[in-house]
């Protein structure tokens, strides 16, 4: 399933609070910041249920959403996407482009090297 660029901060909005939400919650939690109106909203959260990304369940005269696409599934998907596009699958050139392009500061040097020595540790 895609996620558009503007569907994901709907969907950060859900992942950020435990259980339903209404759309004046959702709307309040997005609206502003993106510049969005309410119908802009309400039409994100209809993409996402027609994609089943999210689930409704009515509540008297409003509805409550609540996710059905786990955070860690869509980070997992995206980012394996954005790596098989840009580097063929591999993280090893997507690190080394970092390193080429932004430094890279002494604390994200010991994190890769904490990860790597943990990789080596599992296998």
């Amino acid at each position: 399933m895609r996620i558009s660029e503007a569907e994901s901060l709907v969907m950060e909005a859900l992942w950020r609070q435990a259980g339903a939400q209404s759309a004046e919650d959702i709307v309040a939690a997005t609206a502003a910041a993106q510049g969005w109106q309410e119908a802009t909203v309400k039409t994100l959260l209809n993409r996402l249920l027609k994609k089943r990304a999210i689930a409704a369940e009515r509540d008297g005269r409003r509805y409550l959403y609540r996710p059905l696409l786990k955070r860690a599934d869509y980070v997992h998907v995206e980012s394996k996407s954005l790596l098989d596009r840009l580097y063929g699958g591999r993280i090893a050139p997507l690190v080394a482009h970092f390193s080429e392009r932004s430094k890279l500061s002494k604390k994200d040097i010991a994190e890769i090297r904490a990860l790597i020595e943990e990789i080596d540790r599992d296998r």
